[in-house]
């Protein structure tokens, strides 16, 4: 029996002890924010694909070099595209309008012959035509005479349709085959893979003696002093994102250390998998060191409020009832919290004494 009541005053006297478990408010700064994970990435970071199959031959750069807009970073072989850009060389040299000019040179000989054949006809008909009128000569001399004469108009006009249609045809083909040799040029660049920024090689994904397919990617670039804060905010809280609103950023790089960024992008899309919204942010002082992909935790700062009254949130039920030294209950109105405190607006001032609800 006297175990048992030991016991009992054991009980009693823990229990005392964690009814007299009280604090007082402090007064003090409060920020409700929305923590976020993310990874930090280059601006204008992109893969680099390829746009053609083939083996790469030539690799122009290595991981860390600085580039800019149109430097070569390697080249793909393909002997057949090599053969087609020099067969479209070849027949735009062939089909090059000065390098027909011969043709056109005979074209217009012919109609000068046809002009001169149509003058001598012209005129030995109509002379035989006025001497027929003064009953000179005879009328099967005429006929022969007119028949030469029209046939000499026809050769004329047949000269010079065809001297216009040579020029036509030249100026197509030579119209044709220089195009097709720009195109066979542009394939052939597409093989030579350029930098579309200045900026960086932060990884090559491929090396010489390699084959490639269209759409492989080949490497990562991007820029090399500034940097983009990408996060993954949850559905449920995205729309109290905004634009400009303050970041809180912790690097396990940076230990000890947090850094301000800048709300400045939000994408309308969620990712339907993670049910996630991504954000991105710019630092307002940008650490002396940082690499792509790095991991980031975040707090997006919504609101903030300096000199309130504070307690923590263990010491409220349900975030409205609060239970004083003495054992009253009071209903409280309540603003801004965090993970560990909140606001108190009204209830309970900085005086009261609050027990701790288990």
């Amino acid at each position: 029996m006297k175990k048992l009541y030991y016991l009992f005053l054991i009980s009693i006297i823990v229990s005392c002890k964690q009814k007299l478990e009280t604090i007082k408010p402090t007064v003090a700064s409060i920020s409700e924010s929305i923590y976020a994970s993310g990874l930090i990435k280059s601006k204008n970071q992109y893969q680099a694909f390829a746009t053609v199959n083939g083996i790469i031959d030539s690799v122009f750069v290595s991981e860390g070099d600085t580039v800019s807009i149109g430097t070569p970073l390697l080249y793909i072989s393909n002997e057949t595209q090599k053969l087609n850009k020099e067969n479209a060389a070849l027949t735009a040299q062939f089909s090059d309008y000065n390098a027909n000019q011969g043709k056109l040179n005979d074209a217009q000989s012919l109609i000068d012959l046809a002009k001169n054949k149509l003058k001598t006809d012209s005129a030995f008909y109509f002379r035989t035509k006025k001497l027929w009128e003064q009953q000179i000569g005879s009328q099967a001399e005429l006929e022969q005479r007119e028949l030469s004469y029209e046939n000499s108009k026809t050769g004329y006009s047949s000269a010079i349709i065809k001297y216009d249609d040579l020029k036509r045809q030249l100026d197509f083909l030579s119209s044709q085959s220089k195009k097709n040799l720009a195109i066979a040029g542009k394939l052939e660049s597409d093989f030579t893979l350029k930098s579309e920024i200045n900026g960086v090689v932060y990884n090559l994904y491929k090396s010489k003696g390699e084959l490639v397919g269209l759409q492989t990617p080949l490497a990562v670039l991007g820029d090399s002093k500034e940097f983009i804060l990408e996060m993954q905010v949850d559905e449920y809280d995205i729309f109290k994102i905004k634009k400009g609103l303050s970041v809180l950023v912790s690097l396990d790089s940076y230990k000890g250390k947090v850094f301000d960024a800048t709300v400045t992008k939000i994408y309308p899309l969620m990712n339907e998998r993670s049910k996630t919204f991504l954000v991105e942010a710019s630092f307002v002082k940008q650490p002396e060191v940082i690499y792509p992909n790095i991991t980031f935790e975040a707090n997006i700062v919504l609101q903030s409020k300096e000199n309130v009254v504070l307690i923590p949130r263990n010491y409220l039920l349900h975030d409205s009832l609060a239970v004083k030294s003495n054992g009253d209950t009071v209903m409280v109105k309540t603003g801004l919290k965090d993970y560990e405190k909140i606001e108190i607006i009204s209830g309970i001032g900085a005086g009261d004494e609050l027990q701790k609800i288990n």
